[in-house]
């Protein structure tokens, strides 16, 4: 509860409060649509039903997460290893958070195991949210290679939001040049070049 209200209204911090903006915003679309995806959630017109309070959700345990001092309080996509398991609601998470809090008094036990016997994990989750690379189009060059870019620049770029960023940009900038303009949205017009500013200037 020390937060410094009036220094984010300084100029100089627009800069980083839109940064962290989309960093949120689009890890937890990332997230929210591999773990939609493997859960069995998502509709077959590729919509998530209650987005809008699976994002009401995330953005104010990461409001909360400020207020209390913590690091960014979001949704992770190893969560498709919970969805994979079986959890499917929100008893899982709070199952999860109590074994978490028991987790603090094994916290130095923990401390001894090595980063990189956690590879093992993270290359599981990956292999879960390979599968839904099958529902793309890759027989159309201006599906396919948004998608490539994605996949590509997410880890080189260490950040699923810069991926899906420049994976917007490309999807965008490949639509256009092919002359399929009716296919691009005012929206994704728009975060195209809300995207291109932050490129740019951020």
């Amino acid at each position: 509860m020390q937060l410094d209200i009036a220094g984010a209204f300084d100029i100089s911090m627009i800069s980083v409060i839109f940064a962290f903006l989309f960093v949120d915003l689009f890890d937890t679309a990332g997230t929210l649509v591999g773990v939609s995806k493997k859960a069995g959630l998502m509709r077959a017109d590729g919509s998530i039903p209650n987005l809008d309070k699976a994002l009401l959700a995330d953005s104010t345990a990461t409001v909360a997460g400020s207020l209390l001092g913590t690091s960014s309080t979001t949704s992770y996509i190893e969560s498709t290893a919970g969805v994979a398991s079986g959890g499917r609601t929100g008893l899982t998470a709070v199952t999860v958070g109590v074994l978490f809090l028991l987790a603090l008094f094994f916290a130095p036990l923990a401390g001894m195991i090595p980063a990189y016997a956690t590879a093992g994990a993270i290359f599981y989750v990956s292999v879960l949210m390979l599968f839904t690379l099958q529902e793309i189009d890759w027989e159309d060059l201006t599906e396919a290679a948004p998608a490539a870019v994605v996949l590509l620049l997410t880890p080189l770029t260490f950040s699923i939001a810069d991926g899906i960023a420049l994976g917007f940009i490309t999807y965008t900038a490949v639509k256009a040049l092919t002359g399929k303009f009716d296919q691009i949205s005012v929206a994704v017009w728009v975060l195209t070049v809300i995207l291109l500013a932050k490129i740019v200037f951020l």
